[in-house]
């Protein structure tokens, strides 16, 4: 048995600022932070943010992830004002800039590529404070590995299972070696291993709940790519500087398809296929259940010869698209209620699964690697009770926004892709019916939530919107109390 690996120093980097608009009435002194080990299972976004967070408040951590290397796999990712203060915080937000477009306009077209509707986002930073941005998620993945010192990421671990010990609990991978630490996060998507662990202790136990146990809905099958550079001459609107969102809802077909232009004169690519038999959905999750190049070509013969209103079919944009870069998968939905079990949590897809509407299942996991990178800074002890009340107000600060996600998440899907004749009246009803004031008031509602790390210098509110407000850190605030009354002290 080793532990996971503990370099790192344990001293909080310095900070100067209350972070959150809500006070709370906290002690004077506070006692020192536990040296506390982390292990993350998964080098997904979410992971990596988080051991981004833990590095900066001096958590030892170490990340271990299944697959040999990173997967250079999936297309487009926009991210906006629910998570770019923190990337503020931690000076990235930057690099993200550098990689991105800005999102002004987003189009709908029907199967004629006639417009059918268009979504005008060009004033979110007045209102927000930042930019809608869109870049190739790939891009972003690097920025938060370079981030992570390369002896804190492990690959080519796959974990089996997890033994409660003395001091923690330990992880059991397929290579034979095994790994304590005091707290284990399960970052490792949708098919967690992690989950499945903790559910049979609980199944044993006859703890867990039944919705638990139930299979995931899987409603679309979704093939996406990013291409190799394009002529700009021959495709014009690669010029811009702000990205050309196209999506088209096919006509008598179940497929919609979406082209975008991101930075290096490339496009992102996506194909929606709705799933209404939930028998022949199961067959396939078996055959295809995470991102990968394999069997795409029956979906990409079909698709083709389908119009793209930037110029051409949409074979010609595959075409353009190195095949080891297009995959497939079936996309499937859940909102879990266990979100922890001991001292084991679960971030992102392990605990919330979502349709990945333009990324908001990724912006959903590095927000809760916030919030729970916030309870593990307050952590008093490494005692059950301890772990237990900082893993419960993770939970009850993430739950309900998560639930709204998922729910947001099929209406835009159904707005978008869905081809039933349901769909297709709420998208009517939805495109030419609601107010713009309704409009304005769930958009207030939706950017009014930009959660920042606690333990670090918070970033005043920007735009006209004010964030809403947050579970303040009492270690933070004591420290800083601390921290003013050792300046004030008479010499």
């Amino acid at each position: 048995m080793s532990s996971a690996p503990s370099t790192m120093s344990s001293t909080p980097s310095t900070r100067s600022s209350t972070p959150s608009t809500t006070r709370s009435k906290t002690p004077s002194t506070i006692g020192p932070r536990p040296p506390t080990r982390v292990i993350i299972v998964g080098a997904g976004i979410g992971g990596l943010l988080l051991g981004i967070l833990l590095q900066r408040m001096g958590v030892t951590y170490q990340i271990f992830e299944r697959a040999p290397k990173v997967k250079p796999l999936g297309a487009l990712m926009s991210i906006n004002s629910n998570i770019l203060p923190v990337f503020e915080q931690l000076g990235l937000l930057e690099r993200v800039e550098a990689i991105s477009l800005l999102i002004y306009y987003t189009t709908l077209f029907n199967g004629k590529l006639e417009k059918i509707a268009e979504v005008n986002t060009k004033d979110h930073r007045d209102r927000a404070g930042y930019d809608f941005l869109v870049f190739s998620r790939p891009e972003l993945y690097d920025i938060l590995l370079s981030e992570i010192p390369p002896e804190r990421i492990s690959f080519n671990k796959r974990v089996l299972s997890m033994t409660k010990t003395i001091h923690g609990t330990e992880i059991n991978c397929s290579d034979n070696s095994s790994y304590e630490a005091d707290i284990i996060v399960g970052a490792d998507g949708a098919y967690s291993s992690i989950r499945q662990n903790i559910y049979r202790k609980m199944a044993e136990e006859g703890s867990l709940p039944a919705s638990d146990s139930k299979d995931m809905a899987m409603p679309y099958l979704c093939m996406v790519g990013t291409t190799m550079p394009r002529d700009p001459e021959k495709y014009p609107e690669l010029k811009d500087e702000y990205t050309h969102i196209h999506h088209v809802i096919g006509d008598s077909t179940p497929y919609s398809w979406t082209v975008i232009t991101i930075p290096g004169n490339r496009f992102c690519w996506s194909v929606m296929a709705q799933i209404v038999d939930q028998d022949a959905a199961r067959e396939q999750r078996f055959r295809n259940s995470e991102w990968g190049p394999e069997a795409n070509e029956g979906l990409i013969e079909q698709v083709r010869d389908f119009p793209v209103t930037f110029g051409g079919k949409l074979g010609d944009i595959i075409d353009a698209t190195p095949k080891e870069r297009i995959s497939k998968v079936m996309l499937e939905e859940k909102l879990f209620d266990t979100w922890y079990y001991e001292n084991v949590v679960l971030i992102g897809d392990a605990c919330h699964k979502m349709l990945p509407t333009s990324g908001q299942g990724a912006i959903n996991a590095m927000q809760d690697a916030v919030i729970l990178a916030n309870c593990i800074y307050d952590l008093e002890d490494h005692r059950p009770k301890s772990l237990t009340k900082a893993f419960k107000s993770y939970k009850s600060q993430r739950y309900s926004e998560a639930k709204k996600q998922i729910t947001n998440s099929k209406v835009n899907a159904k707005i978008s892709s869905g081809q039933t004749k349901i769909d297709r009246a709420v998208r009517h009803v939805v495109l030419n019916y609601i107010p713009r004031s309704l409009q304005d008031r769930q958009f207030t509602k939706d950017a009014a939530y930009r959660p920042q790390c606690t333990f670090m210098q918070r970033v005043p509110d920007k735009g006209s919107v004010p964030s809403a407000p947050q579970l303040p850190s009492k270690r933070y605030e004591a420290e800083m109390e601390a921290t003013r009354r050792y300046f004030t002290v008479p010499v």
